[in-house]
């Protein structure tokens, strides 16, 4: 006699129709037709013991809002307390989400031109998108407004950033070609508003770089997915 079956078991999903299959629909029809759920379950490979590859990630974006921008705040702790998720999909997922983030930022090695504010917003997104503390960092710039390098200068806490103007200068001094930069750091707290400390480093910099005959192009804070420009607001004056 065959085994009672399971009336509660999740139908797997080769059980689907070819169509409704994560991958196949994305061979069929292309990735653009696939929902966050479905491209999720993807990159998860399989469910758990209750739930298709497809219920588990729909839990996992449920969970996080249905917003990939909080999922990528997600450390992989939380990942795996979702039943199906060990450290293998929860680091699939989290470098699926990185890449994500780092595809908002032309590759430096393409020489990105700044024209406007948002181009450089969109390349210090690629440094500056989901940390939990703020970072500093400063866009070195040719004669034409390239970008030759992206620098580092400081790192903080969740509510500030200590930056050492001299460290700023001492760098971007070296570099011949280098005759602008761009500041910018991000506020993880989604504060779009420049602090008060903001303005004054603004300030001791663009001090600075007269002294160098250097160009202060903007200062750019970095808040998820908006952005403020000293240039913009008139605060770089």
């Amino acid at each position: 006699m065959a085994p009672p079956t399971d009336t509660n078991a999740p139908r797997t999903i080769k059980s689907w129709a070819l169509e409704d299959r994560p991958r196949e629909k994305l061979l069929l029809k292309g990735r653009k037709h696939l929902s966050n759920a479905e491209l999720l379950a993807i990159l998860l490979g399989s469910g758990s013991d209750q739930k298709t590859a497809v219920g588990l990630a729909q839990e996992i974006l449920q969970a996080h809002n249905n917003n990939l921008n909080e999922l990528g705040l997600s450390s992989l702790d939380v990942l795996q307390q979702f039943r199906g998720v060990g450290p293998a999909k929860a680091i699939a997922i989290a470098a699926a989400l990185e890449l994500g983030v780092r595809r908002q930022s032309t590759p430096l090695w393409e020489r990105p031109v700044i024209t406007c504010s948002r181009d450089a917003y969109r390349v210090l997104l690629g440094h500056l998108m989901d940390l939990p503390h703020e970072e500093f960092v400063v866009l070195l710039l040719s004669q034409s407004n390239h970008v030759l390098d992206a620098l580092l200068v400081g790192v903080g806490g969740v509510s500030g950033t200590a930056v050492d103007v001299k460290k700023i200068f001492g760098t971007v001094l070296r570099n011949p070609l280098v005759t602008g930069i761009i500041l910018g750091h991000n506020h993880p707290s989604g504060n779009l508003q420049p602090s008060s400390s903001d303005i004054a480093l603004t300030k001791k910099v663009m001090e600075a770089g007269r002294l160098f005959d250097l160009r202060i192009c903007d200062h750019i804070i970095v808040a998820g997915n908006y952005y403020t420009s000293f240039l913009d607001t008139g605060l770089l004056k």
